[in-house]
């Protein structure tokens, strides 16, 4: 096991599955204790009994702000002090602008947006008073492009970026970095879940190759990524090798939004 984060504790949410559950075993590969959260305490229960009592789990409403504030005061007294906060719990309700609902609108924007903020806000309380720390929001690509049928998710991404952005130049100087990783398609339950039933192989092909008709460009690298691709640039922007980088969008893509 690497030494590279030994001693640091790590809050990651969404880690019952998918990214989120990559990010807290990457975290523990690399020494780190973690805090792993989610809705319910199921999935994170499973990490748990593969890496015993380098993972904490616990169950999260990231939607609650008394609930992230209790959680992260607990996890202080009981753990130590939280060194990096990492943001992944996230919905996607798809649905084109006309027939999207309000309340489709809301629990988006509750998740991913009012989430990030949540826990984001309780974290950089406590690191800017110790004078260091590191939070990364895990946003996606489709913050940086418009994606049809995603506006939702695309809108509340592209407010939890910036949201990082502006909370990274408030605690600049008091040594906290905050920076996000913007995935592409990933092989995920929520990117299973746009595909068709039973045609897995096709669905994935044409998520390479693009798609024309709803302008959405392909995978120029041919490959949909694994959560373990996006796990390792979360953990890059962890770690000390990420010193002086904060305030950056790391687009993990495959080069899906050609950005220059």
């Amino acid at each position: 096991m690497s030494a590279e984060l030994a001693g640091r504790l790590a809050l990651v949410t969404g880690a019952g599955r998918g990214i989120g559950e990559a990010v807290a075993a990457a975290l523990v590969e690399q020494g780190a204790r973690v805090l792993a959260t989610d809705l319910t305490a199921d999935g994170v229960k499973a990490l748990a009994d593969t890496y015993g009592d380098r993972i904490t789990p616990r169950a999260l409403d990231v939607t609650d702000a008394d609930a992230v504030e209790a959680l992260v005061d607990d996890t202080e007294r009981t753990l130590g002090p939280v060194d990096i906060a990492v943001n992944v719990a996230g919905v996607l309700r798809g649905s084109h602008v006309v027939d999207l609902t309000d309340q489709d609108w809301a629990a988006t924007f509750a998740v991913n947006t009012d989430g990030v903020f949540h826990v984001s806000r309780a974290a950089a309380r406590r690191m800017a008073q110790r004078g260091h720390g590191s939070i990364v929001t895990v946003a996606s690509n489709a913050a940086g492009i418009p994606r049809s049928g995603m506006a939702a998710y695309a809108a509340s991404k592209a407010a939890a970026v910036m949201f990082t952005k502006c909370l990274g130049l408030e605690v600049a100087a008091s040594g906290v970095r905050c920076n996000t990783v913007c995935p592409g398609s990933t092989l995920t339950d929520m990117q299973r879940a746009l595909w068709a039933p039973g045609d897995e192989a096709a669905s994935a092909r044409r998520v390479i190759e693009g798609d024309p008709a709803t302008y959405r460009t392909g995978i120029p690298l041919g490959r949909i990524a694994d959560p373990a691709d996006i796990a390792d640039a979360v953990v890059f922007l962890a770690s000390d090798r990420a010193r002086h980088i904060t305030l950056h969008d790391l687009y993990v893509d495959g080069g899906a939004t050609l950005r220059a």
